[in-house]
């Protein structure tokens, strides 16, 4: 009797800890788990080419455990801006983070801070790519700028320190252990914030060999020769044939340059880990240069090794997922949080022979986005209204409780995770890119889309009389093609999208002041 009245306070404690919150219901937790150019098409429940690889269980039962949507879209298709908007709930010319070269101006609104007003503990940890130090988290723990696949640099607010390892692990580790340690009395909002897949793709060494096996799957628009579309698509510099480099990209170098290619891996990487990447890599790449590839037979071994690394890349990412939702199980915190699936953008994975983003055409403009909240979100459901990066600020405060602001321009997409569609949701969607001169090359353009057709209007210099317009039927031309602008069947079409690119415009307050770059807002080149 004793010996159980001393432990009294401490069972008090535990039960305190591990108690469900009274409010759980009304504010759940919130796990936003983002990963860095992610294409749609390679997660399996987005079926295509890829599915029958099963490359993505863990998303896959995310999916199948909630919702799927398949028309969710970015406002501005690259890294920085389009994490941006999500913070703000704004469109680029209004949160000030146009292109890659800007600074995340963090006094200004953000979701962050009005969900620590609404009495969560927030928490930002992996890729942050905007520069300035997060503004409105209870914990931040952030990749510099890109961050390193192997033994990365973090910063949090004591300074810049190293961590052994392979990024996506030592995120999902600092995340599992925040979550042990965050304080369990207060509702949470976590970012978990992925760097992989993005470019220069260098995968675990447990997964060095992973497809080593097997073909992957080749897009018939591989050989594209753009020839149905404008300036832009021919002028771009993104493609597997021409832009992919034999070093970073391809892990590739001449027997007289691998010397400074080692000393080259060993900045980031220790003894152990280079021999693994050596022993993947060397007898695949002698072979690749005994062989002497030229034409599309080379441009199908660089698609080969590129996917390759990409799906190795994303299969890490895909087991933190996995990670996160069985430590949510065994703490009993499953039915109490919502899980968020999504990333910054699309990309190509060889689709007009492209890697990369940026174009409003289907494959960069569109990004996955899964949901699931057991016992609030329909198992194996799909949406397909249209949705948008910037709705996400708006779904995370109306989750909370919390009132979003007006002057937040994305809408809740809390009805639709619930089932229901509003009758006054959106019909349309405007898009707009800004970084051009930049890399990739892919010139300034705006869009306006309405499920089935896509306008697309490229501006500015390099742009042959300033002004070059483009416009695609999905219904017709699934992939893009053929822009059929000057197609007098479609004069009609045409028009009608001109005015409402005028009334999206207008909605969204962008004026050709506002979508000039700012420069006192531009890192150096």
């Amino acid at each position: 009797m004793i010996h159980s009245l001393k432990r009294l306070p401490y069972l008090l404690f535990v039960a305190f800890c591990f108690a469900p919150r009274a409010n759980a219901e009304s504010q759940p937790n919130i796990i936003w788990i983002f990963s860095d150019d992610h294409a749609y098409q390679t997660i399996g429940a987005y079926g295509g080419r890829f599915a029958p690889l099963d490359p993505s269980p863990n998303i896959d039962r995310l999916a199948s455990e909630g919702m799927r949507f398949d028309r969710s879209y970015v406002c501005n298709s690259i890294c920085g801006p389009a994490r941006a908007a999500i913070l703000t709930g704004k469109h680029s010319h209004m949160n000030g983070f146009m292109d890659n070269y800007s600074r995340f101006d963090g006094n200004q609104q953000t979701f962050p801070k009005l969900l620590q007003d609404a009495g969560y503990e927030t928490a930002v940890i992996g890729k942050w790519h905007l520069e300035s130090n997060p503004v409105g988290f209870d914990h931040w723990d952030i990749l510099p700028d890109q961050g390193h696949y192997y033994n990365p640099d973090f910063i949090n607010s004591d300074g810049k320190y190293r961590v052994p390892g392979y990024v996506t692990e030592v995120i999902t580790d600092k995340t599992l252990e925040w979550l042990e340690n965050r304080d369990s009395s207060k509702p949470f909002m976590l970012m978990m914030q992925h760097k992989a897949p993005h470019r220069e793709w260098s995968p675990a060494p447990k997964y060095l060999t992973l497809y080593d096996d097997v073909m992957i799957p080749e897009p018939y628009t591989l050989f594209d020769d753009y020839s149905g579309r404008g300036t832009a698509a021919k002028n771009q510099d993104m493609s597997i044939a021409e832009t992919m480099t034999y070093g970073k990209d391809l892990k590739i170098q001449e027997k007289d340059e691998r010397d400074l290619l080692q000393r080259r891996l060993l900045r980031r990487m220790n003894p152990k880990q280079l021999a693994a990447w050596n022993a993947a890599y060397q007898p695949k790449n002698d072979a690749f240069l005994e062989a002497n590839l030229d034409g599309e037979e080379l441009v199908r071994w660089k698609y080969q090794r590129y996917l390759k690394d990409y799906l190795r890349c994303t299969k890490s990412v895909d087991d933190s997922v996995g990670a996160i939702m069985d430590w949510l199980e065994e703490a009993g915190l499953s039915d109490d949080t919502i899980v968020f699936y999504s990333s910054d953008q699309g990309f190509y994975m060889g689709e007009h022979g492209w890697f990369d983003k940026r174009f409003m055409y289907e494959e960069s403009f569109r990004t996955p986005l899964i949901a699931r909240w057991p016992g609030k979100i329909e198992p194996n459901s799909v949406n397909t209204d249209l949705v948008q990066n910037i709705d996400m600020a708006s779904t995370f405060l109306e989750l909370a409780g919390a009132p979003v602001p007006p002057d937040i321009q994305g809408v809740s997409t809390l009805p639709l995770l619930e089932g229901e569609k509003p009758d006054e949701w959106r019909d349309s969607l405007y898009y707009h890119y800004y970084e051009y001169p930049g890399f990739h090359s892919v010139r300034r353009h705006e869009g306006v889309f309405d499920k089935r057709y896509k306008l697309m209007r490229f501006y500015g210099k390099d742009v042959p009389n300033g002004e070059e317009w483009e416009l695609y039927d999905l219904k017709n031309d699934p992939d893009e093609m053929n822009s059929v602008y000057a197609n007098p069947e479609y004069a009609g079409v045409v028009e009608e999208l001109k005015l409402e690119l005028v009334a999206l415009r207008d909605r969204y307050g962008v004026t050709e002041e506002n979508t000039q770059p700012i420069q006192g807002n531009r890192k150096k080149r």
